[in-house]
């Protein structure tokens, strides 16, 4: 099969949780980014065949959002789009979605990208279809429905959500809150050094959010970095769990943003006159229990490098999304390694708990600053991992020649 290649990965800044970007939809999110993708490469947008863009709190305001957001960046309406939903794993779903179509032969050229403004996610109830005709009605969040309903209940019993999860890891695992919020720690300082160095300057795509009264506002970097972070503020946090060591200050954000890539065929990049930063040597999704599903990672990554004949020591950088630092330092445990053997390899600028998680879109996020950074390391193989509620894990490995 040809090898599908990785080009022009781009992001947008990432919102806080009803912060800056609050007022963009995902649709312009999603489409600013593509934009821009499309003119950093100066691709004839009519070459794209498709639009593949994940996101995980979809609604019918914007359904099938790949095609929203190719219609809204201006492709041509000839240029099919769709959506898909792996959860925490979507974006990079999209990507390996994307690269599957270009090695079969089934396109030359595909969008593949992520999106979420969490800051936009609606209730909603169940019940008002055939009428209320007495009595109260419920309207759920989506967005704390959505990781209650992430598994059957039925079957696994009642999981209240993404910090049981990480919770159940940290006692399995015997992580300590003194090391989670150590890692924690780590995180924003390597964000913040990533910011005040220009590491993001190349990756980053600027977002214009219009105002009722006066000119636009120009957001252009990540809003959850915390540079002032120490480790006695920290400690200074309650757990969210009584008894537990998840707190604010050691999990990852709800956040807006969006991102994109071009996949492309590598037997037509000389003719597009399109350069590769890297190519999808390869992917792996595997299931894992619901009440663990932090550990994902572990089985997904087994299953890749049995796949591909690869280990740890292969990896060049290392990235692992950071929904709970518990579960970072639980994931290292289940690979073997220590945080000490691995940690200049690992999250090398910071991750969900300093730059965020904006669920569908962070897969792509993540690649992007991945690829990057291999690139100005030079470096032949980057691994990047995702945990997804409900019980899943995704990893793939990403190479440069």
């Amino acid at each position: 099969m040809r090898r599908a290649a990785i080009v022009a990965p781009a992001r947008t800044p990432i919102g806080a949780f009803g912060g800056a970007l609050r007022p963009v939809p995902v649709e312009d999110l999603g489409a600013a980014v593509v934009r821009e993708v499309l003119r950093r490469t100066g691709l004839d947008p009519a070459v794209v065949e498709d639009v593949v863009f994940a996101q995980s709190y979809a609604n019918s305001e914007t359904p099938c959002v790949g095609r929203w957001i190719a219609l809204r960046a201006g492709l041509p309406i000839e240029v099919a789009g769709m959506q898909l939903d792996r959860r925490c794993g979507g974006g990079l779903q999209a990507v390996a979605t994307a690269a599957m179509m270009v090695q079969s032969g089934a396109a030359d050229v595909v969008v593949a990208g992520g999106v979420e403004s969490m800051s936009n996610v609606e209730f909603y109830s169940t019940d008002m279809r055939w009428g209320a005709h007495s009595g109260s009605r419920t309207f759920h969040d989506r967005l704390d429905r959505g990781r209650e309903r992430a598994q059957p209940e039925d079957r696994f019993g009642y999981i209240s959500g993404m910090i049981e999860t990480a919770e159940n890891l940290a006692r399995r695992y015997g992580i300590t809150r003194g090391a989670a919020d150590a890692y924690a720690l780590r995180s924003q300082h390597r964000a913040a050094a990533a910011w005040e160095s220009g590491v993001f300057a190349e990756e980053v795509v600027p977002v214009s959010v219009p105002r009722r009264r006066g000119e636009p506002i120009v957001v252009d970097r990540d809003e959850g970095v915390r540079a002032s972070a120490t480790a006695e503020g920290l400690a200074r946090l309650n757990p969210v769990v009584d008894g537990g060591i998840v707190t604010a200050g050691n999990a990852c954000q709800q956040n807006d943003a969006a991102a994109a890539c071009l996949v492309v065929a590598e037997d037509k990049l000389a003719t597009l006159g399109l350069e590769p930063i890297g190519f999808l040597r390869g992917w792996a999704a595997a299931g894992c229990e619901p009440a663990e599903m932090g550990i994902g990672p572990v089985p997904a990554v087994a299953k890749l490098f049995a796949r591909l004949g690869a280990t740890l020591d292969d990896m060049d950088l290392i990235e692992v999304n950071e929904a709970f630092a518990c579960q970072v330092l639980a994931v290292l445990a289940g690979w073997g390694v220590r945080d000490d053997e691995v940690g200049d390899r690992l999250n090398v600028h910071g991750s969900g708990i300093s730059l965020g998680h904006p669920v569908g879109a962070t897969g792509v996020r993540i690649m992007t600053t991945l690829l990057h950074e291999m690139h100005r390391r030079d470096a032949r193989y980057g691994l990047e991992t995702m945990c997804i509620g409900g019980g899943q894990g995704i990893a793939a490995i990403f190479e440069r020649d």
